[in-house]
């Protein structure tokens, strides 16, 4: 029974196989056909768009830094990696704290955020995340 169980499947799964490896119908998930466009062309020309961020809040989302030495920084929600051009902001990741950032915004001077924190460009106040809270740990209990 078990062995039948098994070729019943091999059969499905070789008969799925064929027809998914025709041009699914289905497409690409999440996006219009005409941003998909524009995606798989980016991905052809390794070309990154000039990335324009808005508002008077700059704020770290997230940092990643790859032990090949590439990195990725998100600003407002929108990833920043190392051959970013054009960008109205340049962000550095600190040596020795590679959860701080130094923000590099036009002529303004270089802001130094870590993690979770946002600063207002013109009164160049720095918030984080907690508005006022704080984070606890308690340890393991044995």
């Amino acid at each position: 029974m078990r062995f039948v169980c098994l070729g019943v499947s091999a059969a499905v799964l070789l008969a799925c196989g064929g027809a998914l490896a025709e041009e699914s119908s289905i497409g690409k998930l999440f996006f219009t056909p005409d941003r998909r466009a524009a995606l798989d062309g980016q991905r052809q020309l390794d070309v990154q768009q000039a990335r324009v961020l808005e508002g008077e809040k700059l704020s770290v989302d997230g940092v990643v830094k790859r032990s090949s030495g590439k990195s990725t920084v998100w600003i407002n929600g929108v990833a920043h990696h190392d051959r970013t051009v054009a960008s109205e902001v340049q962000p550095r990741i600190s040596d020795r704290n590679p959860g701080r950032v130094v923000l590099q915004a036009g002529d303004g001077p270089p802001a130094s955020l870590r993690v979770g924190q946002s600063i207002n460009r013109t009164t160049r106040e720095q918030t984080d995340g907690l508005n006022g809270g704080t984070v606890s740990v308690r340890p393991a209990v044995p």
